[in-house]
């Protein structure tokens, strides 16, 4: 038996809490309902973009990891890269968070 929320589930909860907090959530991409991947996408005021995903651990969990960090001299190539991720995988949930210390909100981290 599987544990896990469901994808939808889980997101609407991440939503409500930035949003509660004074900031900005949405879905850039929708996934698949249940089980898709889930990609969140934090910033702070236009800056510092990074990209987390869920991954696999030794452990056998499954931690968020910052997969990507935006280089401000090449913006062009974080949106190319978030594009081609969720181009490759029509199940990849895609939401963006904007609010202060966005790393707050994800899941599993004690930032």
């Amino acid at each position: 038996m599987d544990a896990r929320l469901p994808a939808h589930v889980e997101i609407s909860g991440l939503i409500r809490a930035v949003q509660g907090a004074g900031g900005f959530a949405m879905v850039v991409s929708k996934g698949e309902r249940d089980a898709g991947v889930i990609l969140i996408l934090t910033q702070e005021r236009d800056k510092n973009a990074r990209l987390w995903e869920r991954m696999p651990q030794l452990d056998g969990t499954r931690a968020f990891v910052c997969t990507r960090e935006e280089d401000p001299e090449n913006k062009k190539e974080f949106s190319e890269y978030l594009d081609r991720r969720t181009t490759q995988d029509p199940d990849t949930w895609l939401v963006e968070l904007e609010v202060a210390n966005p790393e707050r909100f994800v899941p599993g981290l004690d930032a």
